[in-house]
């Protein structure tokens, strides 16, 4: 495998993929493989070359321009690695990157984002309250401020932004039930179940890995949304669209192709199989 280069002025045409080409994701770091077990639940047959750059991880406190610089090197690897379409499974890149990348690559590879699930969280919201758990990043971004200009504001939904800093590293060290994790998250989340919310929008591809810390924390007063569901119908839409899904899987190929930038693979093996519960057809290899 090549090391990531940066984009190019220009477009390198690829050979056009086939049906039997992978998904390609991308996260800042191992927090997207919550996206890509939806991917495969959605799409059984599929397979998945998944990029996590630990190299630079955690992407939510970085400045705005490397955002866009680190997002579009990753998806030019991907889209390198003859992958049939890509997901920026990371809310912060997709805030920053989708519009660009979108336009860079045109119809040739679809290019699919993530937006924090603030529409289904109104529309299921009886207190009126709802709150949006990301990075400062995401929500400079404009996707986040679009979603709630355009569902929350005319229900009348008040939207509690929480951020947090120190969640996403606990997730990437393995440790979503420590009890240091336990206290970040009552600290964060105290405040909204004081105003009242019934609903917390998940707004980071890593959050959803926090899913038994909260309920341990706060039981079912809290009702979760993340939008991993949706990408992966997203997803299988527009291969269907190109007439790219796959018929079957080849059990000779590994499930899924998990690289990581930071050479940290096998620091990261027992991790990635607590959170996933990976099985054997998954393989974690460093980016050469």
């Amino acid at each position: 495998m090549q090391a990531i280069q940066p984009l190019q002025d220009h477009l390198e045409v690829m050979p056009k993929p086939q049906a039997d080409a992978p998904i390609g994701i991308f996260d800042s770091g191992i927090g997207g493989l919550s996206v890509a077990l939806e991917v495969l639940k959605h799409l059984p047959h599929e397979r998945i070359v998944y990029y996590a750059d630990t190299a630079n991880v955690p992407y939510g406190g970085k400045a705005d321009d490397e955002i866009r610089e680190l997002t579009a090197r990753a998806i030019d690897w991907l889209y390198r690695q003859g992958c049939k379409v890509a997901i920026v499974a990371c809310n912060t890149a997709s805030a920053f990157s989708l519009d660009y990348l979108r336009k860079y690559y045109g119809e040739q590879f679809p290019i699919i984002g993530l937006v924090p699930a603030v529409k289904p969280a109104v529309i299921q919201s009886k207190t009126k309250v709802i709150g949006v758990l990301a990075t400062p990043a995401t929500f400079r971004g404009k996707l986040i401020q679009d979603v709630i200009q355009y569902f929350a504001v005319p229900a009348g939904v008040e939207v509690q932004p929480i951020v947090s800093l120190e969640l996403v590293p606990l997730i990437e060290q393995g440790k979503s039930l420590s009890p240091e994790c336990l206290a970040v998250l009552q600290q964060s989340l105290q405040p909204l179940l004081d105003k009242g919310a019934d609903h917390l929008v998940l707004g980071c591809t890593h959050y959803p890995f926090l899913r038994p810390a909260i309920a341990q924390l706060y039981g079912e007063r809290l009702t979760l949304v993340d939008s991993g569901q949706a990408v992966a119908r997203q997803c299988g839409r527009i291969l269907a669209k190109y007439q790219l899904l796959a018929t079957q899987f080849n059990p000779s190929m590994p499930r899924v192709m998990c690289v990581m930038s930071g050479h940290n693979a096998q620091v990261m093996q027992p991790i990635v199989e607590h959170l996933t519960g990976q099985q054997a057809d998954w393989l974690l290899l460093n980016l050469v």
